[in-house]
């Protein structure tokens, strides 16, 4: 059976293409893929032991089948759709225009809030001791908009803020630039902060973005902070006790079962992007 591959940052960086059309046996797992790049690529072990799988836009793992036809991404360790139907509007978009931070925070605020609370990522001049002259970012676009749809959704349930917005910019970014922004609004500070601080590091460590840093020497990959176990495992937790939030069942996953027993793919939502000015 045949699958397509997607390959992202660094991967494609050593492979010279972003997918490959591979041709498996029947059978055939996720970890299959991993093996059949393992022995391609020998000197990036390392690399491989450290990726993250998803098959169809969903995290999953090595021992699970794969089908003809299915999409399956290697994700290296990650730098760091808006449903209008969804009870507290939790919103998420990628864009390739600068942010507006000002035009975002009016949009979310309400007179019921007493709180919210603002985060913004900045492209800083300096990164390993080298001056940076500027960074790229690249994304599976489709699967990272599904992924800040989830964790907004989660934040939303867990810590009971009222609403939330990610807005991730993608491209070439100049210094001083905001490459992602995060407002959280709530009647209480403490968890529109709890919230915009929970957001951002699972953003950081489960969403497939990732980094180029540019100096004036070269340009490496950004190494990111590496994939929680559980999500190069199988899935990513929804916030719990550990993370500052009471323990609840993980929606990310109960999702994903709900569909594997009714034996369909997840559509590809389209990309909605906020273009600020």
């Amino acid at each position: 059976m045949q699958v397509r591959v997607l390959l992202f940052g660094v991967l494609k960086d050593l492979t010279g293409r972003s997918s490959d059309l591979l041709s498996l046996p029947e059978n055939a797992t996720a970890g299959d893929v991993i093996k059949h790049y393992a022995q391609h690529l020998s000197k990036t072990d390392k690399i491989l032991n450290s990726v993250a799988i998803s098959v169809n836009q969903e995290y999953a793992g090595p021992q699970d089948r794969l089908r003809p036809g299915d999409e399956v991404a290697l994700l290296p360790p990650v730098s760091g759709g808006f449903d209008a139907s969804e009870e507290n509007s939790a919103r998420a978009f990628i864009t390739h225009e600068k942010i507006d931070s000002a035009a975002t925070l009016d949009l979310i605020k309400h007179p019921e809030d007493g709180a919210v609370v603002l985060f913004e990522g900045i492209v800083r001049n300096h990164s390993r001791g080298r001056r940076t002259l500027f960074l790229d970012y690249e994304a599976y676009e489709e699967m990272a908009l599904k992924q800040m749809q989830s964790l907004l959704s989660d934040a939303t349930q867990q810590y009971r803020i009222r609403d939330a917005i990610i807005v991730h910019r993608l491209g070439r970014l100049e210094i001083g630039e905001t490459s992602v922004l995060i407002v959280v609004a709530s009647a209480h500070r403490a968890a529109a902060f709890d919230a915009c601080r929970w957001l951002i590091d699972r953003l950081k460590r489960t969403v497939p973005i990732w980094k180029k840093e540019h100096f004036e020497d070269g340009a490496i990959w950004s190494d990111g902070e590496s994939f929680p176990a559980e999500v190069v495992g199988l899935r990513a937790p929804a916030p719990g006790k550990a993370e500052g939030a009471p323990p609840a069942q993980d929606p990310v996953q109960i999702r994903r079962h709900a569909r594997q027993k009714s034996g369909t793919n997840p559509e590809n939502p389209a990309s909605n992007p906020i273009v600020h000015k």
